[in-house]
């Protein structure tokens, strides 16, 4: 009897350490070609759905206050519905109110900011912001300033990043630090969005550890031809070295788009950094990168509308944006802002 229940027990054994060596090992959430899986969820066909929709005559250019801007706010919730991807906010609301006050006279009502975001995690208490500005320029003188560069192109970005980090997770990795995704109002009327925000943060700005900000990417500037791959990044090496080092590690690893810094100067005297909604981040200490493809003939024209956008390209930039943001919420050491 002794020896059949010293049998039983090794039979046990064995047949636990059997189960244990064919249960398949997680692959590390920054392996390589998993990662790259990951921005194969970044479609063009999507990009430039959005696009055409944001810089449609329905949305009236998107003035901050006024119907167009309403219609596109209530567009960018219903997407983070449809998708699955929660609420900022722990009442399950969207919007973050900016009173009509708040912008000095320069708009006639009320604003809103929608904030969505995915808990991270291992460390859900720590926070990547990925941001654009909605808002644009409206009707003048009976032209919609459609302002599909400006930023419909960056909104768009970040609404598929969304859906990137949404499939991650759905496969069954979800990033260790928290992605907030952040459409700011008021950023034409002078940065007010991304100012109220930090000033009324839903998430703490001590635990923020980096902001990727998009603004105008989906273009070609005068400096270079059709088929370079390039972006402008500005700001990455301000506050932190270490971000500089990530980016650059993160296009050597997975894009190998061109980096421009060329707006990066302090001496710059189009003051570039100085003019999105990564300041307001950069003046709480906060690490930044400003993502930028450059100005053209259409900026704050009526004719900067969505067919002109270079799809292809913008993919890729998208793509970058992702990778940068993917390792940022899984890198051991986060960055800290006195590097």
């Amino acid at each position: 009897m002794k020896n059949l229940l010293y049998l039983i027990l090794i039979l046990l054994l064995t047949a636990c350490g059997n189960s244990q060596q064919d249960t398949p090992v997680k692959e590390h959430k920054l392996n390589k070609e998993r990662v790259l899986s990951f921005g194969q969820f970044i479609k063009q066909d999507s990009l430039k759905k959005y696009l055409f929709a944001l810089a449609s005559e329905d949305f009236e250019g998107r003035r901050t206050g006024e119907s167009g801007q309403k219609k596109a706010a209530n567009y960018l919730a219903d997407f983070y519905k449809a998708n699955d991807i929660a609420a900022a906010k722990s009442t399950g609301e969207y919007f973050q109110n900016i009173p009509k006050d708040y912008f000095k006279g320069k708009s006639k009502a009320d604003s809103e900011n929608v904030i969505a975001f995915i808990k991270g995690e291992k460390h859900p208490e720590e926070y990547i912001v990925i941001s654009a500005h909605y808002d644009h320029l409206g009707i003048r003188n009976g032209n919609i300033y459609f302002g599909a560069d400006d930023d419909a192109s960056g909104t768009a970005v970040v609404m598929q990043i969304a859906t990137a980090f949404k499939n991650a997770v759905e496969n069954g990795y979800r990033p260790n630090r928290s992605i907030v995704f952040l459409h700011v109002t008021g950023e034409e009327l002078g940065l007010y969005g991304s100012q109220y925000y930090t000033e009324n943060p839903i998430f703490s700005l001590d635990k923020t550890i980096s902001n990727l900000n998009v603004d105008m990417v989906g273009r070609i500037d005068a400096f270079y031809d059709e088929d370079d791959k390039y972006i402008y990044l500005i700001g990455s090496d301000k506050i932190s070295p270490k971000l500089h080092q990530l980016s650059e590690k993160v296009n050597d690893t997975y894009s190998q788009l061109t980096l421009d810094y060329r707006y990066n100067d302090e001496n710059d005297p189009n003051r570039i950094y100085y003019r999105s909604d990564h300041y307001n981040f950069a003046k709480n200490g906060i690490p930044i990168i400003f993502y930028y493809s450059g100005t053209h003939e259409d900026y704050h024209e009526p004719t900067d509308t969505p067919e002109k956008i270079n799809y292809p390209l913008l993919t890729q930039r998208t793509q970058l944006i992702f990778y940068t943001a993917w390792h940022l919420a899984n890198e051991e050491n986060p960055l800290t802002k006195d590097e």
